[in-house]
């Protein structure tokens, strides 16, 4: 199953907190207490978006972190990949694949072409578009058999 991590949904909910709050600079302790995540999983988390340059911070009595750029700028890749990573649903669609079968494979290059579509979707659905989406979940087949997505409110 292709599923983030509760860290990177975590990260994508302290983005969205500081998209909300985007001219004001808000400590650690702030997010956690707005967001409801635990204060060291919050700065865990703040630490890794500023490393990727999602969010910049500043030091001081008055610091704290707010976002680097617009959150139409940000995109659902960019947040996945700076908690996991870039996406490979496939060793050989990684960047640096290290698969042992590659030279024979015959399905490879299909899982390639899956995870630059996969990605290029995650590049379309900016921070801006996970805040304004209140849209219903999206019906989907598999095998001619619906599948439920459930969305979870907070």
């Amino acid at each position: 199953m292709l599923r983030i991590s509760k860290l990177t949904d975590y990260g994508t909910v302290l983005l969205a907190n500081l998209a909300a709050n985007q001219r004001a600079v808000c400590s650690a302790a702030d997010v956690s207490s707005a967001t409801g995540i635990a204060l060291p999983t919050v700065s865990k988390l703040l630490k890794s978006l500023g490393r990727a340059g999602l969010v910049t911070s500043t030091r001081g009595s008055n610091g704290g972190y707010r976002l680097a750029r617009d959150p139409d700028a940000i995109s659902a890749a960019d947040i996945i990949d700076a908690l996991e990573g870039p996406v490979s649903i496939t060793e050989c669609s990684a960047i640096d694949s290290q698969c042992e079968h590659e030279g024979v494979c015959s399905v490879g290059g299909a899982w390639q072409r899956v995870n630059v579509a996969i990605r290029r979707a995650l590049d379309d659905v900016s921070l801006d578009d996970l805040l304004r989406s209140n849209r219903p979940a999206p019906q989907f087949r598999f095998a001619g058999l619906p599948v439920n997505v459930e969305i979870k409110r907070r």
